[in-house]
């Protein structure tokens, strides 16, 4: 118990040692963040997530692209379909019958299309592949390989993924006459040129256009299959593909190099840690990292600064057993010398005097152990409290009072200044109490006999400041952190050695920071003889 309440009056000297190495090292860090490169800037998630997402999205851009280039071909080849047809109907009207076959074979073999022509009873006139051989020929898929049946899926696939609009397949009528076509029966009702859009069964793009032929009612129809949009798309679907690979194996170097990059530091913490485990934490040098501005950097470094806070607080903790020790063997030896001395002493006036040294004694020890074990609860009581509102005006106020009605302010007179808002202050009322009481047996034991005691408290509305001055010698200034180290206690002449601890000063200090405010030790302001204890703590 004893050595846990040191701890915690010590907690903040050796936070103060790590902050001030981690502060020591920061220019360091700065000139190493100057040279370092984009990557070092990035945090490990980052990295993770870049290397892993790069491919998907990649992928996904890719196939959107896909079907963005194929719209576009199927589109520009809607408009030269359109445009054909036209030109076509254009050059057939008022040709003679020959002269329209002779155009209609001439032109669908160039540009490979099949052309028919309608008269103006919807009776077929003329067919492109009947009166030469056909331009083309649509796939039978029955014969086809693997590997076009595995490119077929791949554009099944692609086209799920992107919810491409479905294309009504492409079926030849049995009946050849301009009504089984819905762009003629729409080309000649309304006088213009119609296109429509086709699937074969080998996924393949079948454009149809259909264009009135003069003005007695003929039409001409034209079948192109655009097998060529299929073979680019899948060739940009093959580099897409190869694309793809490529960043797959540089992602699979990456994230092996930034494994390595993860797995290499946490070995050697790992190592370091395992050494501080086994009691050998003196000879570990826990790398810090420097370069490395990630979560791994910020994980060493909080590696570093937790081990070098362990050895502060193991030298907390063995340093206080040792001032333990001596602070009891002290009253110890002299109830000791006493005890032994009492049966060989027959004067009764010498006799009294030893009993009285022992009572003393006795009572030292008692003092100091009820001192190191409140010490000790303080840490574990504050983190199971209920922190309430607590008027600080009120709390020192019933303090004075009471402590005159115990007579333990030695005729000394305390005077109560209070200005500013209400000081209402979050905390626990006992602990506070202790503070107080605390600060006022110091100011009585160093202040002048009648001479006054003031406190002073004030609310600056973010801060409440309790300031309690005595008229005593006063706190030399390279002094003023020491009075609140453990076990220093520098008495005035006048009172009897061993009445204090020299934990009081200590304790309240480890109560004011455990309400997140501050204890420190001042000269008066008024320039008179005598020191200050300012207590601040923030203001509900």
């Amino acid at each position: 118990m004893a050595d846990t309440g040191q701890l915690d009056v010590n907690t903040s000297r050796a936070d103060r040692v790590a902050g001030d190495l981690a502060s020591e090292e920061q220019p360091a860090i700065g000139r190493l963040e100057e040279r370092r490169g984009v990557t070092g800037r990035f945090s490990l998630t980052a990295r993770i997530l870049i290397v892993n997402i790069l491919p998907l999205a990649l992928l996904s851009g890719g196939l959107f692209y896909l079907d963005t280039y194929r719209t576009q071909l199927i589109q520009e080849r809607f408009k030269l379909a359109r445009i054909e047809a036209q030109i076509t109907a254009e050059a057939l009207a008022g040709a003679t019958r020959q002269r329209q076959e002779a155009l209609l074979v001439q032109i669908g073999r160039e540009q490979g299309m099949r052309m028919r022509m309608f008269d103006a009873e919807g009776l077929l006139w003329a067919d492109s592949f009947a009166l030469a051989e056909p331009a083309f020929v649509l796939d039978d898929i029955t014969d086809d390989s693997w590997d076009e049946e595995w490119a077929r899926w791949l554009d099944r696939t692609v086209d799920t993924i992107v919810s491409a609009e479905a294309v009504p397949d492409y079926v030849e009528p049995e009946a050849q006459n301009a009504n089984a076509f819905p762009e003629l029966v729409q080309a000649r009702e309304e006088g213009l040129s119609q296109v429509r859009l086709y699937e074969w069964l080998d996924g393949t793009p079948v454009i149809t256009a259909a264009a009135p032929v003069g003005l007695n009612g003929a039409t001409l129809l034209t079948v192109r299959n655009a097998v060529d949009i299929t073979e680019s798309v899948r060739s940009a679907r093959s580099a897409l593909v190869i694309a793809v690979l490529a960043v797959l194996f540089a992602s699979a170097l990456l994230s092996l190099y930034l494994a390595r990059t993860i797995v290499s530091p946490l070995q050697l913490l790992a190592r370091a840690a395992q050494k501080v485990r086994q009691g050998r934490e003196r000879d570990v040098e826990v790398p810090r990292l420097p370069e490395r501005s990630d979560e791994i950097g910020q994980l060493a470094r909080s590696v570093s600064d937790m081990t070098l806070a362990l050895r502060q607080r193991i030298d907390a903790v063995d340093s206080f057993a040792a001032d333990v020790a001596h602070e009891i063997k002290n009253p110890l030896a002299s109830l000791r010398s006493a005890v032994e001395s009492l049966p060989k002493v027959k004067d009764p006036d010498l006799r009294r005097e030893l009993e009285q040294i022992a009572t003393h004694d006795v009572r030292r020890i008692d003092r100091l152990v009820t001192e190191i074990s409140d010490a000790s609860r303080i840490d574990a009581e504050m983190s199971r409290a209920t922190l309430e509102d607590i008027d600080m005006r009120d709390l020192v106020r019933a303090i004075i009072g009471s402590r005159e009605n115990r007579a333990e302010n030695a005729d000394h007179r305390i005077d109560l200044i209070s200005q500013g808002a209400p000081a209402i202050v979050l905390g626990v009322g006992a602990r506070l109490e202790r503070v107080v009481e605390n600060l006022l047996d110091n100011a009585v034991s160093f202040s002048p006999p009648d001479a006054p005691i003031e406190v002073a408290i004030d609310n600056d509305g973010e801060c409440v400041t309790l300031t309690v001055c005595d008229s005593g010698p006063g706190i030399p200034e390279d002094a003023r952190e020491k009075v609140f180290q453990r076990f220093h206690s520098v008495r005035p002449d006048t009172e009897d050695f061993g009445n204090h601890s020299g934990l009081g000063l200590a304790i309240a200090r480890v109560i004011a920071e455990a309400h997140d405010g501050s204890l420190v030790a001042e000269a008066r302001p008024d320039g008179k003889d005598g020191a200050c204890l300012r207590l601040r703590l923030p203001a509900s």
